[in-house]
């Protein structure tokens, strides 16, 4: 059996460091990726830790990184989507039932048998799944997407999660010209949030509670920035938006926010805070508003999403580091220390 060199972490309380896993040999309708980027997601640093321990216990030794781009370098005789050579990435799925409602759908996301890229049982070699801090993956052909030419590769990595995140529901909700989209918060998922919503020709605000990312924010599309600490500044906005993107993962009070939307509005969160929210009926009831969440998208809405990255060159903004400073970088995440998404350079695994 194949094996691979990764970093896992073989506890709550360990530091990720190198290992070797096993990986199977593609199978017909496989292919195998050489990882040349992977982009940290916060859900990384939860799993590590095993926070999520109440609905998903984490099954050590754990190998994060669900934010893959690489290089096929081979595949199974039945596999014809890529060759040999081309470019391709693998977000937060590598399987599901294919013939339920929500598959049939196109929305393998929310297949009761969907498999993750890590921590989810495996069912080719036993054990649990290891996701993309590793220098090879394989993952049949269905659950890999193709990546458009002219991207930065560090920066393609993360839209694979990121990018899929805010994409997905500002689709669904009808973001589009003549629409005004608001983004709470700026941070991995905020920033890409803004760069979507100005590309699919929204007006779009943010709202911050830190006065030194306004000029951040101009600089990735917001017409406008908000400080939403300040009652005035808040008010000005009171019903006029279309959607809100909620991308704060910290307590923070909703109805600030759901008191912002127009007749119809709709509120989606992406973040996921801790604790549960507040909700006012009354602000949801007298604007006929909702609120709802969204998770990833679909392989096809993702693949769709790619695409349009690559027509308007959009790319998150990351600080690329090696493998080896995995540790610091979640000590960092947990600071908000990075802007606005941190990319391992896999290379520096050949090294080890």
């Amino acid at each position: 059996m194949p094996h691979a060199k990764a970093y896992a972490a073989a506890d709550a309380r360990s530091p990720l460091a190198l290992t070797r896993i096993a990986r199977r040999e593609p199978g017909a309708r496989d292919v195998q990726l050489e990882i040349l980027f992977t982009g940290v997601c916060h859900s990384d640093l939860h799993t590590v830790r095993d926070e999520w321990r109440a609905v998903m216990p984490t099954v050590y030794p754990a190998v994060p990184g669900h934010e893959i781009l690489g290089r096929v370098v081979k595949t199974g005789a039945d596999a014809t989507k890529f060759k040999v050579g081309d470019l391709a990435a693998v977000g937060c799925l590598v399987d599901s039932d294919g013939t339920c409602p929500e598959c049939t759908a196109g929305l393998e996301q929310f297949c009761a048998n969907a498999t993750f890229t890590y921590n989810a049982p495996d069912k080719h070699l036993g054990g649990v799944t290891y996701g993309g801090y590793s220098d090879t993956i394989v993952v049949d052909q269905r659950f890999a997407l193709r990546v458009p030419a002219g991207l930065d590769l560090a920066g393609a990595a993360p839209l694979l999660c990121a990018g899929i995140t805010t994409y997905s529901p500002m689709k669904h909700w009808g973001v589009t010209k003549g629409k005004k989209a608001g983004v709470v918060g700026l941070g991995g998922l905020g920033h890409m949030g803004v760069k979507f919503a100005r590309a699919l020709g929204a007006h779009v605000v943010v709202f911050t509670t830190s006065p030194n990312k306004k000029e951040d924010a101009l600089r990735l599309g917001a017409h406008e920035v908000v400080l939403s600490k300040n009652a005035d500044e808040m008010s000005k906005h009171a019903g006029s938006f279309d959607f809100i993107l909620d991308a704060v993962s910290a307590d923070h009070d909703v109805n600030a926010y759901l008191n912002l939307l127009r007749r119809d509005g709709n509120l989606t969160l992406v973040g996921a805070p801790e604790k549960p929210l507040s909700v006012s009926a009354f602000g949801l009831i007298m604007g006929r508003r909702s609120l709802s969440g969204s998770p990833i998208g679909g392989i096809a809405e993702t693949q769709e999403m790619l695409d349009f990255c690559g027509k308007h060159k959009i790319v998150a903004d990351v600080e690329v580091i090696a493998i080896q400073k995995i540790n610091e970088a979640y000590e960092r995440l947990l600071k908000s220390d990075v802007r606005y998404r941190f990319s391992i350079d896999m290379a520096s695994l050949k090294s080890e």
